[in-house]
């Protein structure tokens, strides 16, 4: 089942003064299944933060349709995105995005505090949460008090704490160390085995490596995808590899 659907989308940027357009996205459509990890990559310049943006709700398409559930998420107000995307999505971003006057136990919370929860479901929810994620003695510190990989991983459990359909991360383990972005990966591949869907866009090789399908987006199009099916993580690495010399080069190659 699919849980979410991209269809025919396009995106076209005005420059400031109106004298040209930009077209970021062409025509892309894909979906996702329910407990997929797919990892979205490619060059600079290629569309794939923009498309990320939009299945973030944080911008408007210019054209095409996005259904998270089969509700068109392009077309909610401005005054119901917000709580439509605190209740249905999770965001990992690469710089964390906590906030340093506030205790990394009270920016996991945040989303729940936003939406009003009682006190006793966020407890509730919090203690397996941060004990999973390994983050129970932090709790009390400040963000500028650890680590990156501990930021990251509170950032994670802020994502994950209210059960959201998709979890969007955003270049995830580009400031981390490699000791650290290891572990997050793992930390992403234990959620995903246990049913979260994942949506990851990266330039990293070895952090595409660990998803399910890896897809190619170049000149605002999906140019390729891969499939695990029964390949390694080195598997996944040579073949992702491949692609993006292929890419770079200006190749074609088909879907496999």
């Amino acid at each position: 089942m699919s849980i979410l659907q991209v269809k025919n989308l396009k995106k076209i940027y005005t420059t400031r003064f109106g004298g040209a357009q930009v077209q970021a996205l062409r025509d892309v459509s894909f979906s996702v299944g329910e407990g997929e990890y797919v990892a979205i990559m490619g060059e600079s310049g290629s569309g794939k933060t923009t498309l990320l943006n939009i299945l973030a709700s944080l911008d408007r398409p210019t054209g095409g349709e996005v259904l998270l559930n089969g509700r068109e998420i392009t077309t909610i107000s401005e005054k119901e995105i917000s709580a439509f995307r605190r209740e249905n999505m999770g965001f990992v971003f690469q710089n964390f995005n906590l906030l340093d006057t506030f205790s990394i136990k009270d920016n996991i919370l945040l989303p729940l505090v936003l939406a009003e929860k009682p006190i006793d479901e966020m407890e509730a929810k919090l203690a397996p949460l941060a004990q999973k994620l390994g983050i129970h003695d932090i709790l009390p510190k400040f963000p500028y008090e650890v680590s990156g990989g501990q930021k990251q991983r509170a950032a994670a459990a802020r994502a994950l704490i209210t059960d959201p359909q998709i979890l969007l991360a955003d270049e995830p383990t580009g400031a981390l160390d490699s000791n650290a972005a290891d572990g997050l990966l793992k930390l992403f591949a234990q959620v995903n085995r246990e049913g979260q869907t994942i949506l990851m866009v990266t330039h990293s090789v070895k952090a595409a490596s660990t998803a399910g399908r890896v897809l190619f987006i170049k000149d605002g199009e999906v140019f390729h995808q891969i499939y695990r099916a029964d390949k390694s993580d080195e598997d996944m690495f040579a073949k992702i590899s491949e692609t993006l010399t292929v890419i770079a080069m200006g190749g074609v190659q088909d879907a496999k």
